[in-house]
């Protein structure tokens, strides 16, 4: 039973860009319009965004791009590379037109946020999604679609009501009303439930439940007993009862930086190269975020997609002696365990460094022993600050300083909002 009248103080707004990297893509590049477009993953290996008409297509997501040239080609597909440095600066500008209307935001990923609409009482909500529909793509020229409900997860489900019917919504859709969210939740599938995975769907298939509805009527205490909080708190939010709020940002428990090569690298130094500029940006992250890191663990691997090679998987954890966000420190201890799991006529395609064990910068505790020289932290400042101001010019000395290292981005686009030598010229 509902109880939307009872628990309605105030609403959320989702607010999500439409195919949001071809998107970006097509401001730029006008003549990608209507055109069936694919962007690719680092070092182009798999797709990982599609518009519109590729999805007609019956191109997957995640698909490996080898296994789908053919087709691709058959239909003129558009291919492009990850342009990761555009998607970011237009979602900010995106982002920055939400704050306009509530102070109440939530980024939610790259391409979607939550807000809180609250003291909207006498607004017409399906007007004032509109405004920030067409506020956002008069000013960005990235489409996208609202969905106004009176929790988060009735949000999602509006939005991709909006999404599915852009003619008779307009790309907004608000659920007001308790008949609504039961039409809604009907229409649904149980597998298009936000926060629901695929073993997750099929536990609940079997259990009888064919959409949101029926995951909605199911006895609060057998949801309690038989799944986690997370399913109990979503089931009730779905019932239209206030329950997943505004999250707000938290500092990261862990800092990762891998990357895949773009060709094998047999020899240890180029393998070392890559750890250390690794180290070099995760010290960076971890101090954006004003934290210190206990441990350092490396990953190495092979390609085991080719089976003909020789295969090696390695990883190697190291508790540092006192907690640091020094990237020189950093890439010393990252070193030794690389030079500790490396083996000879391996042909390694990835590496990674993970930080972990994270505390804050102003309040951890100090080693009796041993202890950080006291001018590495007003070194690391001052890096930063050039790095920020000229674009990366300052690296360690165990990093290539010749060689600028880059991912396999034949299909790139230019970068025309964050590059002045790739900005538009109007003739």
């Amino acid at each position: 039973m509902f109880c939307f009248k009872h628990y309605i103080y105030f609403m959320f707004a989702l607010v999500d860009c439409n195919n949001f990297y071809a998107s970006c893509e097509r401001v730029f590049n006008p003549s990608l319009q209507h055109k069936p477009i694919v962007i690719l993953s680092n070092n182009d290996g798999c797709i990982i965004s599609r518009s519109d008409e590729a999805k007609e297509l019956g191109i997957p997501m995640g698909a490996p791009i080898f296994k789908y040239r053919k087709l691709l080609n058959t239909h003129n597909v558009q291919i492009l590379s990850s342009n990761y440095s555009l998607y970011g600066d237009m979602s900010s500008r995106v982002m920055s037109i939400l704050k306009q209307f509530t102070p109440d935001i939530q980024v939610y990923s790259i391409d979607e946020s939550f807000l809180k609409l609250d003291g909207f009482e006498n607004y017409d909500l399906t007007n004032y999604g509109v405004i920030i529909k067409d506020r956002i793509l008069k000013w960005t020229g990235i489409p996208t679609c609202v969905g106004i409900a009176p929790t988060k997860a009735l949000s999602k489900v509006a939005n991709k009501i909006a999404r599915k019917y852009p003619v008779e919504t307009n790309g907004v859709y608000v659920i007001d009303s308790e008949i609504k969210i039961t039409n809604a939740l009907k229409w649904t599938k149980i597998k298009d439930i936000w926060g629901i995975g695929s073993k997750l769907s099929n536990r609940l298939s079997m259990k009888g439940c064919k959409n949101a509805y029926d995951f909605t009527q199911l006895p609060e205490s057998w949801v309690k007993s038989n799944m986690s909080v997370v399913e109990s708190r979503l089931q009730r939010d779905l019932l239209g009862i206030p329950t997943l709020n505004l999250e707000v940002q938290k500092s990261k428990k862990s800092i990762a930086t891998t990357r895949t090569f773009e060709k094998p690298l047999f020899d240890i130094e180029s393998i070392k190269e890559r750890i250390s500029t690794f180290s070099f940006v995760s010290g960076e992250k971890l101090r954006r975020q004003k934290s210190h890191c206990h441990m350092i663990i490396i990953l190495l691997r092979s390609n085991s997609f080719r089976e003909d090679l020789k295969q090696h998987y390695a990883t190697k954890a190291i508790s540092l002696p006192y907690p640091t966000n020094s990237s020189l420190v950093l890439s010393n201890y990252a070193i030794k365990a690389i030079e500790s799991v490396f083996k000879k006529g391996i042909a390694y395609k990835k590496a990674g460094i993970i930080l972990t064990g994270l505390v804050p910068s102003n309040n951890y505790q100090l080693n009796i022993f041993d202890w950080e020289n006291s001018n590495h932290q007003p070194l690391m400042n001052a890096i930063d600050k050039i790095n920020y101001k000229f674009s990366n010019k300052i690296k360690l000395a165990n990093q290539d300083l010749k060689k600028t290292w880059k991912m396999k981005q034949d299909y790139l686009s230019p970068n025309y909002t964050t590059n002045l030598q790739d900005i538009i010229k109007v003739k």
